[in-house]
């Protein structure tokens, strides 16, 4: 039985592809979650596998290395799924070093005690070990007028604290893969949208905002540009690099869904209101009356566009859901998991934890 151990798995992405996981195989995997259960992470997003024989929760910080080295020494672990990461952009604007501390020593901290369980004494590496560090399209800036796509050899322009974070992450474990032959991946997405994803970020932030009569924010002009990929393409994508992915290689994971975030509001709000039966009083404040302009974000990039050309030529991987029907799906969760969405906007999703791990 492969072992992996995931890190972040009780967040959004990490929650999702742990669910794909197990849907896809079973009981022929065991997952270990490694979370430190900060703001975005939420335990709630699991309450339907934590019972599995083959599923283990480690409440644990990637920085702690005796935390991180006693998971490593008490299990065989044949894959690390590295999501853990500090992720909005806007807190780490007003808090720069904690995405410095996380997303960059924490990485560190996963990579050495990788390498210190799998390194064999002539200096390779243990047979069918991988190590697959998850990223972002933001490292790679903002897209000029003219330019296509982000493509892999796509030069580093990071221009928020947290993309710097997440770049210099994918330099550390570059440098293991250089200097070690570290057997690792590292894969960069664009903006992934789908169940369980927390408030502050666009999608969920407009559906809870539409549902409630609240404003709906939108920094600058509302013209930026975003490609969307459906959270569930790009697990499946994660788990193909796992198994098919060339050691050492980077790849792109788009959705080929580049919208406007203005674009991306008015599908939400038309969407809802489609949705919602008209006996529901919520429809009647479903309209763009909502939208607000705000001031623009710091350092907000213009535009991404991801080219996901080589996974799909050297794994086969494409993505699967239209916006317009990946959206239906966000929303329709949404719709059925209203007490989830209480629970994370008051706070009281820590008591999930408190209750059940005490």
């Amino acid at each position: 039985m492969r072992t992996y151990l995931v890190t972040g798995g009780a967040g959004f992405i990490g929650s999702n592809y742990i669910h794909y996981m197990f849907d896809r195989y079973d009981n022929d995997i065991r997952i270990i979650n490694v979370d430190a259960l900060t703001y975005a992470g939420n335990l709630e997003n699991l309450s339907d596998i934590e019972k599995r024989d083959n599923y283990t929760f480690v409440k644990a910080d990637i920085c702690d290395r005796e935390a991180i080295e006693k998971i490593f020494a008490e299990n065989e672990i044949d894959r690390v799924v590295h999501f853990a990461a500090e992720s909005h952009v806007d807190r780490s604007i007003r808090n720069p070093e904690v995405f410095v501390q996380t997303n960059v020593l924490g990485t560190q901290v996963m990579l050495n005690c990788a390498k210190a369980a799998w390194e064999q004494e002539d200096g390779s590496f243990k047979p069918d070990k991988k190590f697959l560090h998850v990223s972002t399209d933001e490292v790679y800036g903002s897209l000029d007028e003219g330019d296509t796509y982000f493509y892999e050899t796509t030069p580093y322009d990071p221009h928020s604290p947290y993309s710097a974070s997440k770049a210099s992450s994918d330099m550390v474990v570059k440098a293991y893969i250089d200097t070690y032959g570290f057997p690792a991946n590292i894969t960069n997405c664009s903006n992934n949208y789908g169940a369980y994803q927390f408030p502050e970020k666009l999608i969920p932030l407009i559906i809870n905002n539409t549902l409630q009569g609240k404003k709906l924010p939108v920094y600058g002009d509302g013209k930026n540009v975003r490609d969307w990929l459906y959270v569930m393409d790009h697990a499946k994508a994660i788990d193909m690099v796992c198994e098919k992915g060339k050691i050492g290689e980077k790849y792109n994971i788009g959705g080929h869904n580049e919208k406007q975030n203005i674009e991306i509001i008015k599908i939400i709000i038309d969407t809802i209101a489609e949705m919602l039966p008209d006996s529901d009083p919520r429809k009647a404040h479903v309209n763009y009356d909502l939208i607000t302009y705000v001031t623009d974000r710091k350092g907000h990039d213009r535009r991404y566009a991801i080219a996901p050309d080589k996974i799909k030529k050297e794994i086969g991987w494409e993505p699967e859901t239209m916006f317009a029907d990946g959206i239906k799906l966000t929303i329709q969760w949404y719709f059925a998991h209203q007490d989830w969405m209480q629970h994370v906007t008051s706070g009281d999703y820590q008591k999930y934890y408190e209750e059940m791990y005490q």
